[in-house]
Formats: structure tokens, C-alpha cells, sequence
């Protein structure tokens, strides 16, 4: 007869897997949330007869609500798990977006739009943190898959909302249909996350990430924190100075058709998924010091080449190698957040994933600073400027590769 430890043991693998998948759903619905609400906004700009500084501004509210409520996620995640708050923070955004396609006016919708920034922030913030924990069980590097995972639940949401529009159905009938359906695909991955409290005490470092705290004793905490904070906000930038200027500079700056200034941003995307799809095996036989470093060059060489020698082919290249060297910048800076010594678990992790937003709150103004007084070209070189700091910065990144002896996927 089968002994009671031997069937736990004999469970834990598929429990792990099924925890895996589950927090990969999360992903997905997040992405895809916010995403259905994008192809609707032109339809409520005009709606709404919102002049542009009007509308901007109304948008602006979702980065403001994420600011606003980032650093609340840790204490949130410590008190009811991070199962739970991200469960209850996807519907919380569903309801935000939602009530985004009911507005009548200005302020309804810039208030629609801070209740599902801030849900979104605590939402990110507790589902990596409940990811980090499922690889810890992994023993290896998974972060950047679930990160994959979000692209595309994002380019799903965003052709849901495509033919919703299309189709010609109500806003208000469209966006709370998605967002009551997103909602229940959470609470039914629910039941597969991990059980039991959040860890008490910062998680003894992983294979994948054990030589962080010897990179960190020579440095301060914070100082370490600072680092792995610009290196998130460089893959930020990048990602906002191609969803923000890629079009933009190749239509406008080299005189490109208007099909083929969109693959700017589909270069740099698509880029970028592939990296994350190969951003764990990748970690796992480098280490993420070397993985960052060599992204970072890549972003460095790849852009820095594209604008120094301006040509259409050149420039979508030269995001689309952008977009590869930052795949797995983010994460490996959440992953080296959650584990810095010193620190209350969940406050490295809340603190990178709120700063990092700064990045898409400031980039467009600086590109366009630059832009209005230089030229758009000059004001791109903020994308092999943040590789450059990559490159400079990855060293509190640990150097550890994967144990060998891992549970099998």
C-alpha cells in the first residue's frame, strides 16, 4: 500500500504544474483586460466630445491610479495572500474598465480609469509575487513564460475589442461582458494557485538567483534597489518609445508608408515575445547578470546603429532588436527585488513594479522635449541610453545558473 508521504510526494509535481498554469491564466487576463478597452477609445473620445488635452488627460488617470496604489500591493499581499489579492484585483479592474464604457463625461471616465490603474498595479504586483513562488518551487527560471503568457492575452484583449467594434456592439454591453468573463476565468484558477500564508521571512535564494546576496553585500540594500529599479524603468522606456514613436519617426522622420511605420512597433513586440518565450532557458543556462548585459548591448548596438544610420529597414530592425534585448528586463529586476536581503518580503518586488511604471509616465514627455527643440532621431537616443545603463547596472543581477536537479515542467 502506498504510504501517505508517498502520495504527497507523488502529488506535488502535478499540484506545481497546475499552480504554474494558473498563474499563467492571470496573466493572460490581465493582459487581455485592459487591452479591450484600447479600440474603444476613439469611439468615447468622441462620444464624450473631449477635446484632446481633455482626453489625454482622462487617460493619464490609469498610470496616476497604478502610482497611486502600487506600494499598498505588498502590505495587501502580506495580509490576504497574493492568491487572493490578485484574484480579487483582475475583477476590480474588469469593473473599473467597465464602468470606463459606461461614462457619460470627463470625470466619470478619468475616474473609471484610476480604479483600474490602481487594481492593474496591485494586480501585477501580487500575481508575479505568487509566480515568484511557484518558481521557487521550480528551481529554475519561469517569470519571463508568464510574461510571454501577458503579450498574449494583450493582443488577444486588443482583437476582441477590434471586433467588437467592428461587429458595431455597445460599449457598455462589450466591455462589461469581458470584464464579468475575465473575472470568473480568475476565480476559477483560484482554486489551482498555491495554499497557505505568504512567506514570513524573505525566500532563501533559489539556484536561480543564490548569488544575488553576495553581489549585494557590496552594496547598500537601497543602493542595490535604486539600480534594479532603472534597470525595470530601462525596459520600460524602450517598450514606450516604440508603442509611442516607432509610427511616428518612420512615417514622419524617413517618409515611410503608413504599413510600413507600423511594423516599428510589431518588430519591437514581437521581438520581445520571443525573447520572453526564450528568456527562461536562456537565464537558466547564463545566469540573468549575463542575459541583462548581453539584452542591454543588443538594445545598445541595434538602435544606437539604427539611428546613426537612418533607413526604414534599419529602423524596424533596429526595434525589433530593441524589443529582444529588454524581454527579459522586467522580470529578472522583480525577481532580484523579491529576493534583497533587508528587506519586508513583498516590499522589493511592490517597489520596483510601481517606480518602473514612471518609464511609461515619463518617457513620452522627455522623447517629446527632446523632439520639439532637437529632432525626433536625437530624442530617440533615450533607447541605447537605456541599454547603455543596463549594461552599467546589471551587476547586482545574480550570475547563478539553474540546479540541474529541478521539478520537470
Amino acid at each position: 500500500m502506498t504510504s501517505p508521504t508517498t502520495r504527497e510526494r507523488a502529488a506535488a509535481p502535478r499540484q506545481t504544474r497546475n499552480a504554474r498554469i494558473a498563474v499563467a491564466t492571470l496573466f493572460f487576463t490581465n493582459g487581455a483586460l485592459f487591452a479591450n478597452l484600447l479600440p474603444r477609445y476613439p469611439e468615447i473620445k468622441a462620444d464624450l466630445d473631449l477635446a484632446n488635452a481633455e482626453y489625454g488627460l482622462a487617460v493619464a488617470s490609469f498610470p496616476l491610479g497604478a502610482l497611486l496604489a502600487g506600494l499598498a500591493a505588498a502590505t495587501l499581499i502580506r495580509r490576504f495572500r497574493s492568491s487572493r489579492v490578485a484574484v480579487a484585483g483582475t475583477a476590480l479592474t474588469g469593473v473599473g474598465v467597465a464602468l470606463a464604457g459606461l461614462s457619460n463625461s470627463w470625470l466619470a471616465l478619468a475616474g473609471a480609469l484610476l480604479l483600474a490603474g490602481a487594481m492593474d498595479a496591485v494586480t501585477d504586483v501580487a500575481q508575479n509575487s505568487h509566480g515568484l513562488r511557484v518558481q521557487q518551487l521550480y528551481k529554475r527560471s519561469i517569470l519571463n513564460s508568464f510574461h510571454a503568457v501577458w503579450s498574449i492575452g494583450a493582443v488577444t484583449g486588443g482583437l476582441m475589442g477590434g471586433a467588437a467594434v467592428a461587429l458595431d456592439i455597445p460599449r457598455a454591453l462589450h466591455l462589461g461582458a469581458t470584464g464579468f468573463l475575465w473575472a470568473v476565468v480568475a476565480v476559477v484558477a483560484y482554486r489551482f494557485l498555491l495554499t497557505g500564508p505568504e512567506p514570513t521571512e524573505p525566500i532563501k535564494p533559489a539556484p536561480v538567483g543564490g548569488e544575488q546576496r553576495a553581489s549585494v553585500r557590496r552594496t547598500a540594500p537601497l543602493v542595490a534597489l535604486g539600480a534594479l529599479v532603472v534597470i525595470a524603468v530601462g525596459g520600460t522606456l524602450v517598450e514606450d518609445a516604440g508603442s509611442t514613436w516607432a509610427a511616428v519617426y518612420l512615417s514622419g522622420t524617413l517618409d515611410a508608408t503608413v504599413s510600413a511605420a507600423a511594423l516599428g512597433f510589431v518588430a519591437l513586440v514581437g521581438a520581445q515575445f520571443i525573447g520572453r518565450l526564450l528568456g527562461d532557458g536562456l537565464v537558466d543556462r547564463f545566469g540573468q547578470r549575463a542575459i541583462a548585459r548581453s539584452g542591454g548591448a543588443i538594445v545598445f548596438l541595434g538602435m544606437g546603429l539604427a539611428l546613426l544610420f537612418p533607413t526604414i529597414a534599419g529602423t524596424i530592425i533596429g526595434f525589433g532588436l530593441a524589443g529582444f534585448g529588454v524581454a527579459t528586463l522586467v522580470p529578472a529586476a522583480m525577481h532580484a527585488a523579491d529576493e534583497l536581503p533587508g528587506l519586508r518580503p513583498g516590499t522589493g518586488l511592490a517597489v520596483v513594479s510601481w517606480l518602473m511604471r514612471i518609464g511609461f509616465l515619463a518617457s513620452p514627455p522627455i522623447v517629446g522635449l527632446i523632439a520639439d527643440h532637437i529632432n525626433l532621431r536625437t530624442g530617440l537616443l533615450v533607447v541605447p541610453f537605456a541599454g547603455l545603463l543596463v549594461i552599467v547596472l546589471s551587476g547586482v543581477l545574480s550570475t547563478k545558473r539553474a540546479n540541474e536537479n529541478h521539478t520537470p515542467a
